[in-house]
């Protein structure tokens, strides 16, 4: 895989014209990725912000003339609306531009922050996409509704099933893909929540190319069709004890998302699956700011055949997170088991810079009912430049290594996990 490299202009762009980056401005806002405390985590600061320094601060002091810092949430009830263009360069898209904004407001005073957040992009490999995700909290934070609605054309290349495929076995796709997806989450106690919801994947236009090296795919076998769709409803359940959601120095997370796509809601078949996420943070040395995390994400086709598309795969986590070595897709299968560790430190007092050392593991079947294969390991350093220090928002530059000479550059607003 041909090395790549990342044009982070819109990240600079965007704090300087949006003067603050919120943690919900992350491209996608998972369904785990809130603070579960009734306290506006969002909004807390470090211990003297007047000391530390953010990007924004960096930026301002050499633009404007006897620039103060600030030190205060201002998101009120009237909505703050950004909207930026934005050029880079990714592993999966290439060279790509695209036109990100968001809209943040509160209920009531004393709620959660809430956010809707876009981002339209083509790429230089014909890539459109188009995501709409919602985080919106009730005025009394008992109830959160969380939304992912994308439209994708999206040309993309698979490699086969499991973690033994070979990356000379690519295949290239080309399809349009409709997701609509809402939950309902309630708060039952403390830092548990339950709720329900509903999904469909709608990917139609499917086309592929003969494999480069001739033969018969993997694709091929599973079952090729012009259009598949999963639709169906999801049961949830949420625990989570960290201090801040967005960049944890310590707490439990842990989350499962149950899955049953039946034909009665236009499923092309019946198949259920669970995705479990589990995540622990600890401060090391105990009296420092440093923080070594571990992360499991397990996602696990329980019963069916899934089309392939919709079958657990790298970096189709609802973050686009796992897998940092490897490009989008790279592995795919029925059982997925993903390890990862990370140990983030201060290179800069004031926390303006920061850096990572990151390893990963991922584990793949091949079609549903076969066994699990190799692990492909992936492993690499990481800069961290702090975009707010107000929600901690970070902006990740990572360069990945992995297996068969696969590496490249990972960007990402707010921690990978």
């Amino acid at each position: 895989m041909k090395r790549t490299f990342a044009v982070s202009l819109f990240l600079l762009v965007s704090v300087f014209l949006a003067n603050k980056l919120y943690a919900q401005d992350k491209k996608l806002i998972p369904l785990t990725r809130y603070p579960a405390k009734i306290k506006d985590t969002s909004t807390s600061v470090q211990k003297d912000t007047a000391e530390q320094k953010d990007f924004n601060d960096v930026l301002q002091s050499i633009f404007t003339k006897n620039y103060k810092p600030a030190k205060i949430d201002t998101i009120g009830r009237k909505p703050i609306i950004t909207f930026v263009p934005a050029v880079g360069y990714s592993l999966q898209t290439e060279a790509a531009a695209t036109l990100t904004g968001n809209i943040v407001f509160r209920s009531s005073p004393d709620s959660k922050i809430s956010a809707i957040t876009t981002s339209m992009g083509y790429t230089q490999r014909r890539q459109f996409t188009l995501p709409i995700v919602s985080n919106i909290w009730t005025a009394d934070n008992n109830y959160l509704f969380v939304g992912d609605t994308r439209f994708y054309i999206y040309p993309q290349s698979t490699y086969g099933l499991g973690s033994n495929s070979d990356i000379e076995d690519k295949q290239h796709m080309r399809y349009n893909l409709l997701r609509v997806s809402e939950v309902v989450l309630k708060r039952i106690s403390g830092n548990f929540f339950l709720g329900a919801g509903y999904r469909l994947d709608d990917h139609w236009n499917i086309t592929n190319k003969e494999p480069e090296e001739g033969g018969i795919s993997d694709y091929q076998l599973y079952g090729t069709s012009s259009r598949s769709v999963s639709s169906g409803v999801s049961l949830n359940a949420l625990y989570d004890s960290r201090d801040i959601s967005v960049n944890a120095s310590k707490g439990f997370y842990g989350a499962i998302q149950y899955y049953n796509y039946v034909k009665g809601l236009g499923s092309s078949s019946n198949w259920q699956s669970i995705v479990i996420d589990l995540r622990k943070y600890y401060k090391l040395p105990a009296s420092s700011d440093n923080v070594i995390a571990f992360w499991s994400y397990d996602w696990l086709v329980l019963g069916g055949k899934p089309p392939y598309l919709d079958l657990p795969s790298t970096s189709w986590d609802t973050y686009s997170t796992t897998g940092r070595g490897y490009i989008q897709s790279r592995f795919r299968g029925a059982q997925m088991l993903y390890l990862e560790s990370e140990y983030r430190f201060k290179i800069t007092s004031n926390g303006l810079i920061g850096g990572v050392a990151f390893l990963n593991g991922e584990s793949f079947s091949a079609a549903p009912g076969t066994k699990l294969e190799s692990i492909q390991p992936g492993f690499g350093p990481g800069l961290r430049i702090k975009l707010s220090k107000a929600s901690k928002t970070n902006l990740d530059i990572d360069y990945g290594f992995g297996n068969q000479g696969s590496r490249g550059l990972f960007l990402t607003v707010g921690e990978v996990f």
